[in-house]
Parts: structure tokens; sequence; C-alpha cells
């Protein structure tokens, strides 16, 4: 009698149980839904965003596993701060990065000013440059991790009025590209998800539902979206890298 061959066993998904995570721009929107995510899966989330009064409150309201840390990524001192603060609290590298703290400017490029770009620059892109910085080289000797940037549609799709953001999100991209590029069999992945428009609060002042040619916030991305696809990325087995994301309304 022959035996039948046996199936390969199937890979499970990872727990995020006990994992030490960052989340920039966590006080609101994308960042605080997806800080909600990783404390309901059991992680420890070190939430970064300027505004201490509402981001303490924030990571109250999400309970024992959240933990605000104010800090405006934008500015040097303030991410080496937090940086050494994480370092002090925690004893240990993150194991998850999520950088999602962003700067929206819509302006053609001749009506932007420069100082303008320069703003959301520093902070949709040198800003996650400088966390990611700050932590990798003990997540490398460690050998194990994930890197996350929260992208958009503007990171593949040129729009007009969008050349500040624009760049900065191709920017974010062709960043994690050469992450990925450097740290292939490191042990530490590298994934970046690009939603189509996400209904936050970045959109108040801007008025979409009134703006010809916007997607009207009913048919936008809910933030929580966002975060399932995030939590999706980083609980995958070891063997399994995510290198891309996009999302859309279906």
């Amino acid at each position: 009698m022959t035996s039948s061959p046996q199936p390969a066993p199937r890979s499970t998904m990872t727990s995020l149980a006990g994992r030490l995570a960052i989340v920039s721009g966590a006080s609101r929107g994308i960042g605080l839904a997806v800080a909600r995510s990783l404390v309901e899966a059991g992680a420890r989330v070190v939430m970064l965003a300027r505004g201490a009064a509402e981001l303490e409150a924030r990571a109250h309201e999400l309970g024992s596993g959240a933990h605000a840390v104010p800090c405006d990524v934008g500015a040097e001192p303030e991410v080496e701060r937090a940086a050494t603060l994480v370092r002090e609290r925690f004893g240990e590298a993150p194991d998850i990065i999520v950088n999602n703290a962003g700067l929206f400017l819509l302006a053609p490029v001749a009506q932007t000013a420069p100082e303008d770009f320069t703003a959301a620059l520093d902070v949709n892109l040198v800003a996650p440059f400088r966390i990611v910085r700050a932590f990798l080289p003990a997540m490398r000797a460690r050998g194990r991790g994930d890197i996350v940037a929260i992208g958009s549609i503007a990171d593949h799709v040129p729009f007009p009025d969008n050349g500040a953001y624009a760049a900065s999100k191709y920017g974010v991209r062709a960043l994690h590209e050469v992450l990925r590029a450097e740290l292939r069999g490191s042990g530490l992945r590298v994934t970046v998800v690009s939603p189509g428009p996400v209904d936050t609060a970045l959109w108040d002042p801007i008025g979409p539902d009134n703006r010809p040619g916007f997607t009207p916030r009913r048919s936008m991305l809910p933030p929580s979206a966002v975060a399932a696809a995030v939590c999706f990325a980083i609980s995958q087995p070891p063997e399994v890298d995510i290198d891309l994301i996009r999302l859309s309304r279906s």
C-alpha cells in the first residue's frame, strides 16, 4: 500500500501580543485607528503626536497598553528625545514602527510657498527617516521587526495641487523600497500601505463634499480599514513579506 503525500504545514499568523510598537500621528485618524488595533491585539503601543493633552486623552481611552509620548516628528531634537525615552522606559527597540504622521497641503506648485513645501517634506518624509534611523541598528541586531509607512494614492498617482504632498509621499515609497533592498535577509520586513482617500479630520478645512473632482467623505475609506491592512501585514508568518498594499473603496 502506498501512502498519499502529506500536505505541507500551513503557516500561521504571528501574534502581536507583547510586541512593542511605535505609531506616529497617533492622536487621531489613521494613526489612532492603528494604535487602537494594535492595543486590541495585545501589543504595547508608544503613541507619538504633537498635542500632548489630546494624545494623553486618547492613550488613556485605549488602556494600559497605550503610552503617550508627545513629539513633533518634524523637529529632529524631539524625535531624538522620544527615541531616548522609549529606550529608557522599555529597555528595547520596537518590534513595529508605523510612520503615519502627515501634513496635507493643497496648492498649485506656483502658489506653494517654499517654507510650506519644506514643512511637508519634514513631516511626511524626513520624519519617517529620522524615526527609522533611530531604532534601525538595534532592530537589525535583533534580527526581526516590521517597518510600515502609511503612503497614499498620491504616492503613485499625480493630482493637481498636490506638489508638496505628492513629492513627500513618492519619497516615502522610494525610501522604503531602498530599505527593503538593504534589509533583505535580515529578518526585518518593510511595508508601504497606500490607501485612497480616508475620512479623517485632515479633510475638515478642505471640504471635499463641496469641491468638484474630490471624493465625497461618505465614499472615502474609514481609518479602521487602513489599520486592518497594517495589522494584516505585520501579522504574517516570518517567511512572508508584504511589500505594498494599495487600498481603495469597493
